[in-house]
């Protein structure tokens, strides 16, 4: 993804003088003539090693950033089975299991405000390694608690260490990504969510022959490990070069471009970028915070466009309903017909299976077809599927055929999500905001998507036995086609751009609202499909 595009890149700094020196990751330098330099050259010589290299160490670095995703996606798959022996276990009502399930979200977003802050302060790197070690914290105190108020208290520390790893991965990876190829590597957090549902899926099927008050035990503890994985991760990837140009710390910003770009043009060009974006922060003093969020709560018309599309964005990925449908995947297809706790966990597995796979399409089209087709085919799919659904369990009842729909339904929607507006959310979230806003209109965006988790969360219980599941689903239905009238009236192509270049599109309106991309693209793309 993306290699043509830097192929040329490096044809054209090769191409711009008669000879050309690139610093390369061995520090060996290599001069070639213009003459000399060919096609053939370029794609079976050393610069086309060079080229794989660093793209293999980019990919390495986005995947160890998003190894706290897993956490937050293995402790949303597990609790929608954990749940269900907890409450047989502790003897817990259907009040505290909604709070149990949803103050997770509503907790985080302490971790997420204070997550932009803390980045600024320590640095993005050691900010994910902080995010760790307070979930791990909270994992640790689930696994051995004695009581409801207990476990309440572990999940408060995974809620806080999760705010934090939600809001720094992606900036942390858009800041380190070449624009080429950011969209594919910024939505990598979502992949490492999905395949954490799969994993706590799994989870739940593996150890639900365990006794009732060792089951659920076992599979809020296995959540740890994945913080094992990101200790051994600090000591590979590199601090964010833009972070590091804010500190005035321009050599070593230099080695990490270096690492992460393919020729010493592009990293002069990036370097350049960079610090022209970060000019007259340096001086900023002790009144920088409040001079970021004076300009966040009293924007700007361009700063207002950017907090309309990137929180509105991140709103609209949970109110939509998709936690409920993770979290509470037993709930509904008990609702369907489907008898029996392990039959109800093997098919979560398999929706679980559908959403991992479906995120794995997304990374592919991405960068490729661009974020918005893949918003309208994601948003449009989505309520297609939640109107099935309500439509199933209203009138199907509990036949084989209802059964049957619900689960190609649940199924369908969270595929849909997953090859869109999940991971796509993140993606714009990281890339419209200008350097000088970027970790707190971040934390902002990661804040609303964590409080609307855990408004759906939290109530979806109440709701479904005030309206029926059905109800509920047609509710989420209708706010999923007012997501696709917003993904058309306020969101930007971004594809390809610069994060510089991304903050001009902003300043004016007429290119805010008139997009490059229209739906004519979003239905090419599902015919290609």
């Amino acid at each position: 993804m993306g290699i043509e595009e830097n192929r040329n890149a490096g044809q054209n700094g090769v191409s711009g003088s008669d000879s050309s020196e690139f610093q390369l990751g061995s520090k060996n330098k290599y001069k070639r003539m213009k003459s000399e330099v060919t096609e053939e050259e370029e794609e079976d010589g050393s610069f086309s090693k060079e080229n794989r290299d660093t793209k293999k160490y980019v990919f390495a670095c986005a995947i160890f950033a998003s190894l706290n995703s897993v956490l937050l996606g293995y402790d949303v798959g597990v609790m929608s089975g954990a749940i269900l022996f907890i409450q047989e276990d502790l003897k817990i009502t259907d009040v505290q299991q909604e709070l149990l399930v949803g103050i997770l979200s509503i907790i985080s977003l302490l971790g997420s405000l204070a997550g932009g802050k803390t980045s600024d302060a320590i640095g993005r790197k050691w900010t994910i390694a902080f995010a760790a070690f307070i979930f791990q914290t909270g994992a640790a105190v689930m696994a051995f608690a004695p009581s409801y108020e207990v476990l309440m208290i572990g999940r408060l520390f995974a809620g806080i260490g999760i705010g934090f790893g939600v809001m720094i991965a992606p900036v942390y990876i858009a800041e380190i990504s070449p624009s080429v190829a950011r969209g594919s590597l910024t939505s990598f957090p979502e992949i490492f969510i999905n395949l954490g549902i799969l994993l706590g899926y799994i989870s739940n099927y593996a150890f639900s022959g365990l006794p009732v008050h060792i089951s659920w035990r076992v599979m809020l503890g296995v959540g740890i490990i994945p913080s094992v994985f990101l200790g051994f991760a600090l000591f590979v990837i590199p601090e964010s070069p833009r972070w590091l140009v804010m500190q005035n710390r321009i050599e070593e910003a230099r080695i990490v471009l270096i690492k992460t770009n393919d020729s010493e043009k592009e990293v002069e060009e990036r370097l350049a970028e960079i610090q022209l974006a970060a000019a007259g922060m340096a001086n900023a003093g002790n009144n920088e915070a409040k001079a970021i969020w004076r300009e966040i709560l009293n924007p700007s018309p361009p700063v207002r466009r950017m907090l309309i599309t990137g929180c509105g964005i991140q709103c609209f990925q949970q109110i939509t309903g998709i936690d409920a449908t993770v979290y509470y995947s037993p709930t509904i297809f008990k609702n369907a017909g489907i008898k029996g706790n392990t039959q109800l966990l093997a098919v979560t597995v398999i929706v679980g299976l559908t959403k991992t796979v479906f995120i794995l399409v997304a990374i592919f089209l991405i960068d490729k077809v661009g974020r918005k087709p893949l918003l309208y085919v994601s948003t449009i799919g989505m309520t297609t599927c939640l109107l099935g659904l309500s439509l199933a369990l209203a009138f199907l009842g509990n036949g084989k055929l209802g059964i049957g729909l619900a689960i190609l339904a649940v199924c369908g929607n969270v595929a849909f999500f997953s090859v869109g507006i999940g991971p796509v959310c993140w993606v714009l979230s990281s890339e419209i905001f200008p350097l000088r806003l970027r970790a707190q209109a971040s934390a902002l965006g990661a804040v609303g998507s964590r409080v609307s988790s855990g408004v759906i969360t939290m109530s979806f219980l109440s709701v479904s036995r005030a309206i029926t599941v059905a109800g509920t689903f047609f509710v989420f239905a209708v706010i999923s086609a007012l997501s696709v009238a917003f993904v058309h009236t306020c969101v930007p192509e971004t594809k390809g751009k610069s994060l510089e270049e991304i903050e001009m599109v902003f300043h004016h309106e007429g290119e805010w609202q008139g997009s490059e991309i229209e739906m004519g693209d979003a239905q090419r793309l599902m015919q290609k499909e």
